[in-house]
């Protein structure tokens, strides 16, 4: 399996990014690290393992990337408005610079998106934000409704930036077209955020799994058993 690493200086964000990415062709995954996990972490949990032989036989690309959790959603010593603006500014690197640079490297015309955890939520957020992007969305242990991160403060980057607020009201018909898996499981502290993400989506007649392991936590032995599962409805 081909590992590369990338490091590069986000305008967005105005930071430098680091990145993992693993395979050489395939369908682009942007798979994101839980809270504030860094962009080796689904390596060193061994969830890019579960995944090796979809990558050697070049159905998938997967780029891991850094978030910045400890300086947007994470950062309570900042006021709940900037925690929201730099997220929005972290989305606009996603649009501006990662998803592109997956496209590109791919020749694909949109990616799919993951993530395990706050992962989830990484990758739900963009992928309804921007579903002429996204193709697949895969979450596992997600949870879907950040205001419990913003101490009781809203604005409009909130709005933006928490699916379950903006969802329900999107109208772009690419949500029709996305295959959509919401992985959780019995014993999930977050299923209940699935359960109810799942509601909206079967509101807006949205097509949609919603995968409910049973006997399994919020961990990883579960989402090592997912993510492969996921990976093999990508057509």
């Amino acid at each position: 399996m081909t590992e590369q690493y990338h490091r590069w200086h986000s305008p967005n964000l105005n930071l430098d990014l680091e990145m993992l990415v693993f395979g050489d062709r395939g369908f682009p995954v942007i798979l994101f690290p839980t809270t504030k996990g860094r962009y080796h972490q689904n390596k060193d949990f061994g969830l890019i393992e579960s995944v090796k032989w979809f990558v050697d036989e070049g159905l998938v690309k997967i780029y891991c990337p850094d978030t910045i959790d400890d300086r947007s959603w994470y950062d309570k010593g900042i006021h709940p408005a900037d925690r929201a603006r730099n997220y929005a500014w972290y989305d606009k690197m996603l649009v501006d610079e990662l998803a592109p640079w997956a496209m590109h490297e791919t020749g694909v015309g949109k990616v799919a998106v993951a993530g395990c955890s706050f992962g989830g939520y990484h990758a739900a957020n963009f992928a309804f934000k921007h579903p002429e992007m996204v193709a697949h969305l895969f979450t596992m242990g997600g949870a879907f409704d950040i205001k419990m991160f913003t101490d009781g403060f809203y604005n409009d980057d909130i709005f933006y930036n928490n699916p379950a607020d903006f969802l329900p009201g999107s109208n772009k018909p690419d949500l029709w077209n996305m295959n959509i898996i919401l992985g959780t499981s019995e014993h999930d502290m977050c299923k209940d955020y699935n359960i109810r993400m799942s509601n909206i989506l079967t509101e807006k007649n949205i097509n949609h799994w919603l995968d409910i392991r049973p006997f399994a936590d919020h961990d990883w032995p579960i989402w090592k058993e997912m993510f492969p599962h996921y990976l093999s409805t990508i057509k």
